[in-house]
């Protein structure tokens, strides 16, 4: 997946391949161990690992910066938050002489005495699932936790509290992640979308007036591949049968026939056809609405098609039956390329 020509960026993505026998991905550790292959083609000094389910925004130099000055192997990314969640998180202790150092990497503890951070008590540090490695260091690592079959082959579990153990693991305070452009309000912007809900609310968030979240920092852009579609079109101007979206974000290739669109999010490709309305949901690429459909407060995965007249999000118990999910939130999911009927 190519970046911009101009700056010469790529991502390769790396599907499970059984490289290392027979069983596919055992833990987040083991993801990495079965691409250790990656390792050898590209010969790094230093491995960022990031986890795939949290929206912020970050200059990852500055933390690789105090990593190498650190003299760590290994440097854990931590947020400021407030002390009562402590125990939904991996928590990270800092060591009373070095605030630099971890002193123990705790999972999720329901105990929270002396966990708040020496200039906000009432604050503790959160793992963010980002890691800097020293490449060999976490190489040798992997290895050995591979062979271990007690281990549940997790990095937050099983990797980082061998490097706290042996003194050599470093945090990395999120607070002073300085991103141009950025203001006080979103600065320490970071949710974890790993659930249907908290998913759901993020990208709420984006389509209100002044989102938290602040996709138009000209300074610091996020940088996607380019989908080579037209521009978004919105088509019949009748009074009863007006193409139209409010507060809602649309992206290129987007045709809005003839239907409304109120407080959503749609993505490349999606089609809205007459008579439909799409109301606080979320729809992803290539979905298809027909004419007259109904989609409230619900999630379209890609590439679905939606009957003429059919609704979602009207009848929990009717999505139910069809057999879609609906969140604990009140969200419908609709799985890829389901055909959604009446």
């Amino acid at each position: 997946w190519r970046m911009s020509n101009l700056l010469g960026n790529y991502i390769a993505p790396v599907p499970a391949q059984q490289r290392m026998g027979k069983n596919w991905y055992l833990g987040s550790a083991d993801a990495i161990y079965q691409s250790l292959n990656i390792f050898d083609d590209e010969h790094p000094d230093i491995v960022l690992v990031t986890g795939a389910d949290n929206i912020y925004r970050m200059d990852f130099s500055q933390m690789v910066e105090q990593h190498i000055d650190s003299g760590f192997d290994l440097t854990v990314a931590g947020i400021r938050q407030p002390l009562s969640l402590a125990p939904s998180f991996g928590v990270i202790n800092t060591d009373a002489e070095n605030p630099l150092k971890v002193a123990e990497f705790l999972e999720k503890p329901q105990d929270t005495t002396g966990l708040g951070l020496p200039d906000a008590p009432d604050q503790f540090l959160a793992s963010m699932g980002n890691y800097v490695f020293n490449a060999e260091a976490l190489r040798e690592v992997l290895i050995a936790d591979a062979e271990d079959e007690s281990s549940k082959h997790d990095m937050g579990g099983s990797i980082v509290p061998l490097f706290v153990d042996d003194g050599n693991c470093g945090v990395y305070d999120f607070t002073f992640n300085d991103v141009p452009g950025a203001s006080d309000r979103d600065r320490n912007y970071w949710r974890d979308v790993g659930t249907i809900d908290a998913y759901y609310e993020a990208n709420m968030d984006l389509i209100s007036v002044n989102p938290v979240f602040n996709l138009y920092n000209n300074r610091w852009p996020l940088l996607t591949g380019y989908t080579g579609l037209p521009p978004a079109k919105f088509v019949y101007g009748h009074h009863e049968r007006l193409g139209h979206a409010l507060d809602s974000i649309i992206s290129p290739g987007v045709i809005v026939s003839g239907g409304e669109v109120i407080g959503s999010v749609l993505s490349p490709g999606v089609r809205i056809n007459s008579w439909s309305s799409v109301r606080e949901s979320v729809l992803l690429d290539g979905v298809n609405v027909g004419r007259n459909a109904t989609v409230v407060r619900s999630i379209i995965d890609k590439y679905v098609t939606i009957d003429e007249g059919a609704q979602l999000g009207v009848n929990h118990d009717h999505d139910r039956a069809r057999g879609f999910y609906v969140s604990d939130g009140g969200v419908t999911v609709v799985p890829k390329g389901a055909h959604v009927t009446s």
